[in-house]
């Protein structure tokens, strides 16, 4: 039986924490900045958690 190849896209966008959460970047964040006011761009610097509906599938792609 071959072994399950991790999804390469979903490995270069995601990162699990410590303490099993998976964190994850923003969208809109590519181009076009200047429509965003400064504030919307200021709190996309940080980076987010992905809900607790999506973990499971998310770490059977990465793993």
């Amino acid at each position: 039986m071959p072994k399950m190849k991790s999804v390469k896209g979903a490995v270069k966008r995601f990162k699990v924490k410590k303490n099993g959460t998976v964190k994850r970047g923003t969208a809109f964040r590519s181009h076009i900045l200047t429509k965003q006011d400064s504030d919307t761009r200021t709190k996309q610097h940080k980076s987010k958690i992905v809900a607790k509906v999506d973990e499971k599938n998310i770490k059977a792609m990465i793993n």
